[in-house]
């Protein structure tokens, strides 16, 4: 072989692996690096949805939504949620995984079946839910009555509103992340099963010695994606505003930040505080993730 034939071959080996995952990165800079980088400039402008830039250049829309009550209103509504949501929602798929990893019969069904409420539709969810929450004739009052717990307005309360919602979260997520956690689990050496088990550990304190740490990285990985999805909560509370202008209630007593986006960038066409805002979402996930992706990892990591 020559030395063009030589160079030739360099030259595929050095370009063929950058060649096959170019169209990755060609979709990511349209999809993903331009929209980051518009949204930043219109940020920076007054920008309206039909008539474009206004004019203006500057923080303007920083300084305003930083003074704005109802953007607070919406961090707090977000983060309560987010909060009632994901707790419980972290122990409940840690169980129903330690129930899925058992010997059980019809196994395949019951893993299938706790996947099945993620991929109902969301608006059917919903709609239900909201059916369920029904103050004059909803499920939940019924049930609360056998206890004499008198009827709730579900929606007109904060934080009657927030577990309303939060149990939505709560029903679509729990199963998906349970068979995340099973499929981990069933990773986990036997080994150290049966060390555990010839040190006479019990099956509470082998869970929490040996498979909860052995699953540290589903676990984390769980953390952080339910972190982002849940604070930028949308669909369930939105439904759940049933005639309510899509405001999160008469007060705003349960519009999240994603709500109060789409508000100011799709209702009052103020693109560039969309904009604004969108970024400052950002920056809450991204903050609300390292936190939490580190609680996580200490917590899993305690004796």
């Amino acid at each position: 072989m020559g030395k063009r034939g030589s160079f030739v071959a360099r030259l595929d080996r050095k370009a063929t692996p950058f060649l096959f995952i170019a169209p990755f990165f060609a979709v990511f800079a349209v999809f993903g690096v331009f929209p980051l980088l518009y949204t930043t400039w219109v940020s920076l402008h007054d920008w309206d949805l039909l008539a474009g830039n206004r004019g203006g250049f500057g923080f303007a829309n920083y300084v305003e939504l930083f003074g704005d009550p109802r953007f607070y209103n919406a961090l707090v509504n977000t983060v309560g949620i987010f909060l009632l949501a994901a707790v419980p929602e972290f122990f409940l798929a840690l169980g129903f995984a330690e129930l899925l990893n058992r010997k059980l019969r019809g196994s395949t069904w019951w893993q299938t079946g706790v996947l099945v409420p993620n991929v109902v539709s969301v608006v059917a969810v919903g709609v239900v839910f909201t059916q369920l929450y029904g103050r004059d004739f909803g499920v939940v009052n019924e049930v609360l009555g056998w206890f004499g717990v008198p009827p709730v307005n579900w929606q007109a309360g904060r934080w009657s509103s927030h577990l309303a919602v939060a149990s939505m979260v709560m029903w679509r997520w729990t199963g998906y992340n349970a068979l995340i956690y099973l499929a981990a689990m069933q990773a986990v050496p036997q080994d150290l099963y049966e060390a555990a088990e010839l040190d006479g550990a019990s099956r509470w304190r082998t869970f929490w010695s040996v498979t909860v740490p052995g699953i540290r990285p589903a676990i984390a990985f769980t953390a952080v994606a339910g972190t982002v999805n849940g604070l930028q909560l949308f669909a369930e509370p939105q439904l759940f505003d049933a005639g309510g202008g899509g405001t999160g209630g008469n007060d705003r007593q349960f519009q999240t930040l994603a709500m109060y986006l789409y508000e100011k960038g799709f209702t009052k066409f103020d693109a560039g505080y969309a904009a604004a805002l969108s970024w400052v979402v950002f920056l809450v996930c991204v903050v609300f993730a390292v936190v939490n992706y580190r609680l996580v990892r200490r917590f899993v990591s305690s004796p």
